[in-house]
Formats: structure tokens, C-alpha cells, sequence
């Protein structure tokens, strides 16, 4: 599957419950300030700037696979950071980071057997893999009202029937996709993070829908997100539920 191409420029502005997780993330991971760290989906590289400031001796090595992010993140970072655009299945270092970091990516990713494959293999020996994603439940009512409208027409003929692009897992599935992969001293649970948004139009199709928009047709698209705000009402809970990780490569 091709990865999508997100619209860098509304994702920077409408991310603030993202980068908040992030901070959680970040207090999660230990560094001394030298170390080499992988931003594993570094967006437009808004939490790669946290990052950089527990760095001050350190460098990191940002990857996300949308083309647009990508560029976004080289013009945010200015240099302050190695960008590489690739999807993080097929990940490549030229060498291994000390540390992998990820905050709100790997429910995008649908393979995540060899999605920690590729982590495990870009980390040194004894580096720590500290990472928070969408897990098992996560906006799960907002998921069901998005496939009610889908399943209408004239919708349904592009949407009827598929489940989305997202791999919600759970803590145990994913405890042993990481020891599968090598990692050890494997942590894994879930925090329920309930946001509200008023902004929905805007907020939902960048953050939650990007994937079903990119599937219909353009006579069709702001239709279909017209819907489902319209369905979802003025004011919409949506209740997060973030898949936490801590592992380390022996």
C-alpha cells in the first residue's frame, strides 16, 4: 500500500493533542544529551524539535514517508536534523541510533510484525525503543459513525465495506510482536487521553479521515466529511486510547 500523503500544513496546525502525548513520550525515554535518536514519523517535525532540546550534544535522524511532511519537517528543522523520507517498513540506516522514538505513527502502519523488525535492526545494542500510538479501541465511536456514513450511498461504492487504514493493537499482541523481533525488557499498556473538538471539519478530515478522502472521488470528498461532522454533531468526544511502548534491542 502506497503511503499517504498528508496535508503538512492543516496536520501542523490542528496537532496540539498530538504533541501534548509527545511530552509524555519524551519524559518516558532517558538521555544524557550525545546520543544519536530515530524519530520514527517525525510529521512536520514539531515534536523533533522537543526532541532536539533533550539533544543539545546529540543528533537525530527524522524519518516519516509523506513527501509533504518530509518537506515541511527539513524546512521546520533547518538543518538541526538528518530528514529521510521513507516508509518505516522498509527502513535503512546508513548507522544504528542509540535510541528509536515515536509518538501517534505506528497505527498507520499495517504491518507491524516487520514494522519492529526494522526498529530493532536500526537500534545498537542495548538501545531503547519509547513509543505511544493509537491502540486497541481507540476513537473507536468516532470509527463507527465514519463506516455508518461510508456504508451509505453515494458513498458506499468506494467505502462500503473497508475497515480503514488503521492497525489498532492491543498490549499483548503487541508485547509479543517486540519479543518476536528481538527486543527485550518489553513494556506495553494502554492510557485512555478523551479529547472534545469543535473544529471538526478540518480536524477530522486531516487527523481521522485523510485516508477515506484519498478513496473517493473529488465531487464526493468534502460531501462525505460534510456527513459525518453532521452526524458527529457540534461538539465531539473522541476518545483516544494510546498503545504505550517501552522495549530495548539486548
Amino acid at each position: 500500500m502506497t503511503p499517504r500523503d498528508w496535508d503538512a500544513s492543516t496536520y501542523e496546525r490542528i496537532s496540539d493533542p498530538q504533541v501534548a502525548w509527545a511530552h509524555e513520550v519524551l519524559d518516558r525515554l532517558p538521555l544524557r544529551g550525545d546520543e544519536t535518536v530515530l524519530d520514527a514519523g517525525c510529521g512536520t517535525g514539531r515534536v523533533t524539535q522537543l526532541l532536539l532540546e533533550r539533544l543539545p550534544r546529540g543528533r537525530v535522524v527524522a524519518v516519516d514517508a509523506s513527501p509533504s511532511m518530509v518537506e515541511a519537517a527539513r524546512a521546520a528543522l533547518d538543518g538541526r536534523a538528518t530528514v529521510l523520507q521513507s516508509d518505516l517498513v522498509e527502513l535503512e540506516l546508513d548507522e544504528p541510533v542509540d535510541a528509536a522514538f515515536s509518538n501517534a505513527v505506528f497505527h498507520w502502519v499495517a504491518d507491524h510484525e516487520r514494522l519492529f523488525e526494522r526498529l530493532h535492526a536500526a537500534l545498537r545494542s542495548g538501545g531503547r525503543l519509547v513509543a505511544q500510538c493509537g491502540g486497541r479501541g481507540n476513537v473507536a465511536s468516532f470509527r463507527e459513525l465514519a463506516a455508518e456514513v461510508a456504508r451509505e450511498e453515494p458513498f458506499a461504492e468506494h467505502l462500503g465495506g473497508w475497515e480503514g487504514p488503521w492497525t489498532f493493537a492491543g498490549p499483548e499482541d503487541t508485547r509479543e510482536r517486540l519479543e518476536a523481533a528481538g527486543f527485550v525488557d518489553v513494556e506495553t499498556w494502554l492510557t485512555e487521553r478523551p479529547i472534545v473538538r469543535s473544529d471538526l471539519g478540518e480536524y477530522v478530515r486531516t487527523a481521522c479521515l485523510g485516508s477515506h478522502v484519498e478513496r473517493l472521488p473529488e465531487e464526493l470528498r468534502d460531501r462525505y466529511v460534510d456527513a459525518v461532522v453532521q452526524r458527529a454533531g457540534p461538539r465531539l468526544t473522541l476518545g483516544y486510547m494510546r498503545l504505550n511502548i517501552a522495549a530495548r534491542r539486548a
